[in-house]
């Protein structure tokens, strides 16, 4: 099937056709850089990196484009408090977020432009609007005039008479219309400003995504993506003032992802999803959720679950999310230890079997093909990588179930070997697309080998217990190390350990 996106401009599944044959271009609103970056701030840069991914695999070029907000008032505000230059501070935060998106694989964005460095740009396009009369300023400030787009408020479904929000109204100043957003505002002799026709000031914060992404993408683009949060007024302002600008549509298929929830247990024992906030103090961090998790297994936590649904966070889900990740890296660690061949650098070629063999082989054979088959549906349908990721875990299964009712751990058959080596290909071929299993999975260990040493002696000591028929001696041990995040697992030839 060809790929299907929900436009929530149109509320809508729709086919996808980008404006230029062959190529696509994305745009992804980047945080405001004030404060470290927290989960919900992963969310987008992720799904659209493996989406990007997704849409290259499919033969687009593609240019990904996510902004930085690197000057607003709550950067202002935070520098003012730590006693530090907005600047140093802007910069510190996001050396802090580009850090994190490289430790969860986000490694395909093309342009990460900052505000600061697009002011002209952002003057040039307010001008192009005061020309026409769709911006007017009021004692340095400049504002949209939101009765100047005869369809405003088409991607938020409100009428132009609700449109009270997303904006400051200053004391002596007026605005011709209560939802008037303010697109310059002016900057006190002590505050971050630039100089403009208006006077001295600084861009506000919906002109500055309308700015950069037409000069990366151009006027028209195909998709442009962020949170649910967005919509209104942030997205609504975009069309308005872009749409008005240059009178052609702005960005052809408007993707909004859900919102991250933490999830917490109440003292009744029942669990509760509240929005991640900080007003509520659940904000974690991503530098933060790093030193406990891995980036792979963030990364999966957050293709998990398909993109425009909300997306429930708890240390539990994702201890869950990294149990079934080690799974799949299990059984390629099983079939790369049988085979000796390299699973993760070689793409999946589906070859004709002329003999297939036993009843088994065959539909491990045809599992093998469906496996492709299933999972780019799934993307299709929405990017649904919830539903492809599953297809892995039914692949992985069936690898696992063959290997065992073959008995390829004690004897194996070229023709066996040859499947589960094909069915390990497609894992990691499939789970590339988005940015999943690209290397094995490491135990770390000292370079003096002594963690080794140590490990084989608990290894014999339980194999001892188990010879001895002392099974609580031996499940103690496995258990005390499954409480380190070390994996046992019991082969033919002996016993291998895992670190996750």
């Amino acid at each position: 099937m060809a790929l299907q996106l929900y436009n929530t401009l149109t509320n809508q599944k729709e086919l996808f056709e980008p404006v230029e044959l062959g190529k696509v271009g994305v745009y992804v609103c980047g945080p405001t850089v004030y404060k470290d970056s927290h989960i919900g701030h992963a969310v987008g840069p992720v799904i659209f990196d493996a989406f990007k991914k997704y849409l290259t695999y499919n033969g687009y070029k593609v240019t990904f484009v996510v902004n930085i907000t690197d000057v607003d008032d709550k950067i202002m505000s935070e520098s003012q408090k730590l006693g530090v230059p907005m600047r140093d501070l802007a910069e510190k935060v996001t050396a802090n977020y580009l850090d994190c998106l490289d430790a969860l694989g986000v490694d395909s964005i093309d342009h990460l432009p900052r505000a600061t460095e697009h002011i002209d740009q952002i003057i040039e396009l307010i001008g192009k609007l005061a020309e026409s009369d769709a911006a007017y300023a009021v004692e340095g400030d400049v504002y949209f005039d939101i009765t100047k787009d005869d369809d405003y408020g088409k991607l938020s479904n409100r009428k132009t008479a609700d449109q009270a929000e997303g904006t400051r109204d200053l004391a002596g100043k007026t605005k011709r219309n209560p939802g008037d957003f303010a697109m310059w505002k002016a900057a006190a002799d002590d505050e971050v400003g630039w100089d403009s026709p208006w006077g001295r000031g600084r861009p506000g914060w919906h002109i500055e995504c309308s700015a950069m992404s037409m000069q990366y993408l151009g006027e028209t683009f195909d998709i442009h993506g962020g949170g649910i949060d967005l919509v209104f007024p942030h997205h609504e302002n975009e069309i308005a003032q872009s749409e008005t600008a240059t009178g052609k549509p702005f960005a052809r298929y408007w993707l909004h992802n859900g919102l991250t929830r933490m999830r917490t247990k109440a003292a009744s024992g029942e669990w509760k999803d509240e929005k991640m906030s900080k007003s509520l103090g659940n904000i974690r961090t991503i530098k933060e959720l790093l030193q406990t998790w891995p980036g792979p297994v963030l990364r999966f936590f957050l293709l998990s679950t398909q993109y425009r649904s909300p997306i429930d966070f708890s240390d539990e889900a994702i201890a869950a999310t990294q149990k079934g990740m080690n799974s799949i890296y299990r059984v390629l660690e099983r079939v790369g230890r049988l085979s000796q061949e390299d699973l993760y650098n070689t793409p999946c070629g589906i070859t004709r079997m002329e003999d297939p063999g036993s009843e088994t082989q065959k539909a491990l054979k045809e599992t093998i093909v469906k496996s492709q088959l299933h999972f780019l549906e799934a993307l299709d349908d929405d990017f649904n990588t919830a539903g492809a990721i599953a297809g892995l875990f039914d692949l992985c299964n069936s690898l696992n179930r063959f290997i065992e009712s073959e008995q390829l751990e004690t004897h194996s058959t070229d023709t066996s070997l040859s499947l589960i080596v094909e069915g390990s290909h497609m894992l990691t071929t499939l789970g590339q697309i988005l940015g999943l299993f690209n290397s094995p999975l490491q135990a770390t260990a000292p370079t003096d080998g002594l963690t080794d040493d140590l490990m084989q002696i608990l290894i014999d000591l339980r194999a001892q217990a188990r010879q001895d028929k002392n099974f609580a001696l031996s499940d103690a041990i496995r258990d005390r190390l499954s409480e380190l995040k070390i994996t046992l697992e019991d082969h033919a030839d002996g016993t291998l350990w895992t670190r996750s």
